[in-house]
């Protein structure tokens, strides 16, 4: 495993890491009801007023840790190992847009301690991911670029807009927030039919879209005022940056073993 990718080591230190912290602090939320410790590494802000250490907050926020010990291994472990392909600027671009969009969306989650509107630059950073996919697709895309542009560019203009204490109609943001599930859903399509990406990659991409959904669903009876279900935002964030990450290590594996065949 650790010779199947170029920065598999680091990755499962920083990883293992992690989870050791992620352990000590479940077990202090187990033994004090302190979920201080346990917040902090899943969430990544202070615990909200009224959430008390229950069975159900505490299987929460252990399946958001495990979901950020799971995506460090994922995005930091790198391309798989060997010579990588020649490539020209175009893929080059796309890659260096997907890791930096991969870390935007994880600036989303400390945005409660750092000065900095996170929205407006991930939605920057998403666009340029649009503009430059289109790139390495090719033409005859027009209707995907639109929908992208229209999306991630619409929210980039709304963020800057609400620094600016502009008001914004919900529906400019619904139509946006439509124009960007089109865009998704077009791009793993394209993904899936092009063996420059694995089909594993893509799966991530559609679950980034669904698993989100069904874990909303399954929380309804328990989305009280105490209930942690802020740990949930973590699991789609996961997915979305782990979707981001292998896309751009998809870019650069090797020749003699192609995007398709890449292990899970």
């Amino acid at each position: 495993m650790l010779r199947r990718h170029r920065s598999a080591l680091p990755a499962l230190l920083i990883a293992g890491l992690y989870g050791a912290a992620l352990t000590a602090a479940a077990v202090v939320a187990l033994i004090s009801g302190d979920l201080g410790p346990l917040w902090g590494l899943t969430v990544f802000s202070t615990v909200t007023e009224g959430v008390a250490a229950t069975g159900w907050n505490l299987l929460l926020l252990i399946l958001a840790g495990l979901s950020w010990t799971w995506g460090i291994w994922q995005v930091l472990r790198g391309p798989l190992a060997g010579p990588p392909p020649q490539q020209d600027r175009k893929i080059l671009r796309l890659r260096v847009a997907l890791y930096v969009a991969t870390a935007t969306t994880w600036l989303l989650h400390v945005t409660a301690w750092i000065p900095v509107d996170a929205t407006v630059i991930d939605s920057a950073a998403m666009y340029g991911v649009v503009l430059l996919f289109m790139r390495v697709l090719g033409r005859g895309r027009q209707y995907m670029r639109g929908a992208g542009v229209l999306g991630y560019g619409g929210f980039t203009v709304i963020g800057v807009l609400d620094l600016a204490g502009l008001p914004v109609p919900d529906s400019v943001e619904l139509i946006c927030g439509l124009a960007v599930l089109a865009w998704t859903v077009l791009i793993l399509r394209a993904q899936w039919d092009d063996d420059r990406w694995g089909t594993v990659t893509a799966k991530y991409g559609i679950a980034a879209l669904v698993v989100p959904i069904f874990l909303m669903l399954a929380a309804l009876p328990f989305t009280d005022e105490g209930s942690a279900v802020e740990a949930l935002g973590a699991v789609s964030s996961v997915l979305i940056m782990v979707w981001l990450a292998r896309s751009a290590h998809d870019l650069a594996a090797p020749h003699h073993q192609p995007a398709t065949q890449t292990a899970s």
